[in-house]
């Protein structure tokens, strides 16, 4: 049982409350009024600043901060309500910070709630959904106001419960990033690479001539669809959150509907139009180029769409993706909460054009160096997508209470009944193996571990002399294989009533009493049945190779840490199965379990063939063997 079930069973056996957040927080919202910005002075933080509202660059005189009733402090949450809703940041610094209308701050009451704990139960799929439920679809941008962030509910377990579930996350969280940096870096080597070549290629033109983008280009805003008539199928409506940074994003959350183009034909869009968004903190940023498998789309208003057929349309795109865009429209957005720019802003955009032939040549070039960074934005930025989504299955799980009255489902049993038909644990293992090379792992959570009560086996065995059954013994269990020298067979017993022990291909086993920690792996099925006294290790063959499990077990290091510490704190020469399925395990990935073994398997082999006449070379390459398999399956421990 682990800590956290511990604590579930002990301080809310019966499950755990469900509050509305304004009984166990404060909730308050920023400043009404677009402030007068200083150079100087006190942090002003909107949405755009909510991964880090202390890296903004906006600041307010301090006497205008000292008009402000409620000041943030540490451990205080802000919260998104504006836009994208319920993004959370916890405050850990005492630095004054002023916010905008656009953000709630949410003062947790310290006796009831953890600050990061709250951080994670908004950010859940049952505070999601709660939030969803009271968010006005119908603004522009969608919105939730002040009264309604503080009527969700979310559970609330005692303040232990909390800090175990933050503690857990936080681990996580910290692997999930350091995977995302590795990742990510990369994505951004790859991308500056790309960069540095379309700039030099697209800039390099001294004498060529520059329009504006409606001197030769159809330009057209989208039409103001009624939000109230959306439909959940029919005509998907290319809006501005489906435009992110050079891409488009069609996921079915994002997505809205109408239900025909009659009467709106104008605004269908074709193959190869651009799309900019024309609000948000990314305008400027946000522009994609629609493709045939997007289609039929709708345009709506605040999104403008970019036509030609006099100019390469592909190479308009990359010279708009080249930063000159961005930078423009930096010059020209509006201030305020939510920047935006006009059509007549993006129709007055400058853009170099050579003749079509050169174009052409540019645009091979850049789509075939987009190419490479595309192949990269199916893979690495999936992987971090994946993690993201592992990350948040886990956060889900565990913060997923049943209320009082009702029986609780605590996370580990969660997992127990999700592990095979998810892969989620699977997927953390090799996430560790990623990153560290390696996964330390209780072998309890990816093997069976079970032995055969002397009793039970008495019951319905008899021993035979001959047969075709042998039931494995301790004694035929020795230095890593198998020893038929003296075996007891099954007679005719009832060997129905023996499924417990019957022995499968890759079953390892360990004797766990008398002489203890010799081990073998199977390699016949329908042949041998288990004996007491030996304990069965069926593991989880998509993450473990029985064969390297079987070396692993045999070396010193595995010895010193968790068998001769268990044997040394017991006067009994014997080891419980609950201790064997704690044993620790080092685990790399498959592959390099398997190159492992190979190399093992021919040291072994080397000295299996010279066991006929050499006994001095047989010692001799059976320590050097015992050196390399040590030297093999010894791990540095991470930091």
């Amino acid at each position: 049982m682990s800590k956290l079930e511990k604590l579930i069973a002990e301080l809310c056996p019966d499950g755990v409350k469900y509050y509305t957040l304004n009984t166990v927080c404060n909730v308050y919202d920023g400043t009404h009024k677009t402030p007068k910005y200083t150079d100087s002075g006190i942090k002003f933080a909107s949405v755009e600043n909510i991964a880090d509202p202390y890296a903004t660059e906006k600041y307010i005189s301090i006497s205008d901060y000292e008009k402000y009733k409620i000041k943030p402090q540490r451990n205080d949450l802000l919260m998104t309500r504006i836009g994208s809703i319920g993004v959370c940041t916890v405050l850990e610094s005492d630095e004054p910070l002023a916010y905008y209308v656009s953000l709630a701050l949410l003062r947790p009451n310290n006796n009831e709630l953890n600050s990061r704990y709250l951080k994670y139960a908004i950010e859940s799929l049952h505070c999601r959904k709660e939030l969803r439920k009271r968010t006005l679809v119908n603004a522009v941008p969608i919105k939730i106001n002040m009264g309604n962030i503080g009527k969700i509910t979310l559970p609330v377990p005692p303040l232990p419960v909390q800090r175990e579930i933050v503690r857990i996350l936080d681990n996580f969280t910290d692997l999930t990033e350091g995977l995302n940096r590795e990742l990510a870096a990369e994505l951004t080597a790859r991308k500056k690479q790309y960069a540095y070549y379309r700039d030099k290629l697209l800039h390099n033109a001294t004498t060529t001539v520059y329009k504006r983008l409606g001197d030769f280009c159809d330009l057209l805003s989208g039409f103001p669809f009624d939000s109230s008539k959306f439909k959940e199928d029919g005509i998907r409506l290319m809006r501005g959150m489906n435009i992110k940074r050079g891409y488009l994003d069609f996921a079915e959350e994002n997505n809205r509907y109408w239900e025909s183009t009659d009467g709106v034909e104008k605004y269908l869009l074709n193959d190869q139009d651009i799309v900019i968004s024309m609000d948000g903190s990314l305008v400027g940023s946000s522009y994609g180029m629609v493709s045939k498998k997007d289609l039929p789309l709708l345009l709506v208003q605040r999104v403008t769409r970019i036509r030609t057929n006099q100019a390469n349309i592909r190479y308009v795109y990359h010279y708009i993706a080249s930063g000159r865009f961005t930078e423009y429209v930096h010059k020209k957005k509006t201030a305020g909460a939510i920047p935006h720019i006009s059509l007549k802003d993006i129709s007055n955009f400058e853009v170099p054009l050579p003749s079509l032939e050169i174009q052409k040549r540019l645009v091979e070039v850049l789509d075939n160096f987009d190419s490479i960074c595309t192949d990269l934005n199916i893979g690495l930025p999936a992987e971090i997508e994946a993690r993201q989504k592992q990350y948040e299955f886990y956060r889900d799980q565990l913060l997923t209470f049943a209320a009082q009255g009702e029986t609780i489902l605590t996370d580990r049993q969660t997992d127990r009944q999700t592990d095979r038909q998810t892969g989620e644990y699977s997927a953390l293992i090799r996430l560790c193996q990623y990153i560290f090379g390696y996964a330390s792992i209780e072998l309890g959570s990816i093997a069976t571990v079970t032995k055969l009560a002397g009793y039970e086996f008495t019951k319905y065995v008899t021993y035979s002399d001959q047969g075709e059954i042998i039931a494995l013994r301790g004694l035929n269990v020795k230095k890593g294989k198998l020893d038929l020298s003296d075996v007891k067979y099954i007679d005719e017993s009832d060997l129905s009533k023996l499924t417990r022990s019957k022995l499968c291909i890759g079953d390892m086993l360990f004797t766990y009493v008398g002489t203890i920690g010799q081990v073998a792996v199977i390699h016949e099925n329908d042949r041998y049945y288990l004996a007491p006294n030996v304990a069965l290790i069926r593991v989880d063959k998509t993450l473990v190779d029985p064969e390297y499990m079987r070396y692993f077990f045999q070396t010193s290091a595995f010895w010193e840490t968790q068998i001769n510490r268990l044997l040394q704190s017991s006067s009994m020469q014997n080891i419980p199965m609950e201790k064997i399925r704690k044993f620790i395990l080092q685990i790399p990935s498959l592959d390099v379990q398997s190159r492992i073994v190979n190399v093992l398997d021919n040291f072994d082999a080397i000295c299996s063939d010279l066991k006929i006449g050499l006994p001095a070379e047989i010692e001799s390459r059976q320590k050097q063997y015992e050196y390399y398999r040590d030297k093999l399956l010894t791990f540095t421990p991470a930091d």
